[in-house]
């Protein structure tokens, strides 16, 4: 069973309309509910405005990916929590960082980068190719998926190179990002996708859901570990 926490400012979702109609239950309320049919899944939800952001200690504890989206309040969560997703995924929490995530306190601490990227909201055709077919994020997706309206996030994206590079987008007005990566932070996986734009129904698209999902299955920890702690070890080991 994977245990997943997905966290979501909230706040487009009470602030507009247009967003309101896509995402009645918000954003975190349709990946929930639209991921929540897998039988391995057991999911929790955690908002802005709730006490500690939703991430208490104790909930991070008992979470294997944290699923993060954020857009027009990155400077609103606090230092102290940002700091303790931090930690828990260098001992080995899952986390997947989605669209505007890229300039969200936990993608810069964990990267090192800011994270700035060229956009362009206008509604245009975006096509997505998978560049790691053999990958477990991409278990079931063909050579490319298209979305017939999204914003362009484009190149360059300040990012460290990626350990893998997955996905690689394609916008009409000609830009290209590379737009689903993965990293490793100390015990900890680390995947960022492109797509998720708060007014486009993109978290309602079975192919997306599907590499989600994925990258859940993929980002679980295979092992706890505490290795911000240095070990003093007593006696020297000796050689066969």
């Amino acid at each position: 069973m994977y245990r997943i926490t997905i966290w979501n400012e909230n706040l487009h979702e009470r602030q507009n309309d247009q967003v309101r109609d896509v995402y009645p239950q918000g954003i975190h309320g349709a990946l929930a509910r639209n991921l929540g049919s897998a039988k391995d899944f057991r999911i929790e939800t955690a908002t802005l405005e709730m006490p500690e952001h939703g991430l208490t200690e104790e909930r991070l504890a008992t979470t294997d990916v944290l699923i993060w989206w954020g857009h027009m309040a990155h400077d609103k969560v606090n230092d102290e929590i940002a700091e303790r997703v931090r930690r828990r995924v260098l001992k080995g929490m899952g986390l997947i960082l989605l669209h505007s995530a890229h300039l969200s306190k936990p993608f810069q601490l964990l990267l090192g980068t800011s994270g700035a990227l060229r956009w362009r909201d206008n509604g245009e055709r975006e096509r997505i190719w998978n560049i790691a077919p053999a990958h477990p994020i991409t278990r079931g997706v063909g050579e490319y998926l298209d979305l017939e309206k999204t914003e362009m996030y484009g190149e360059r994206f300040d990012i460290p190179e990626p350990a893998e590079l997955i996905f690689l987008s394609w916008f009409e007005g000609g830009e290209v990002m590379r737009s689903g990566c993965t990293w490793q932070r100390g015990a900890g996986r680390i995947f960022y996708f492109r797509p998720g734009h708060e007014t486009f129904p993109i978290y309602h698209d079975r192919q997306i859901l599907q590499i989600i999902g994925n990258a859940v299955r993929w980002a679980a920890p295979r092992k706890t570990m505490d290795l911000d702690v240095c070990v003093h070890a007593q006696t020297a080991p000796k050689a066969d």
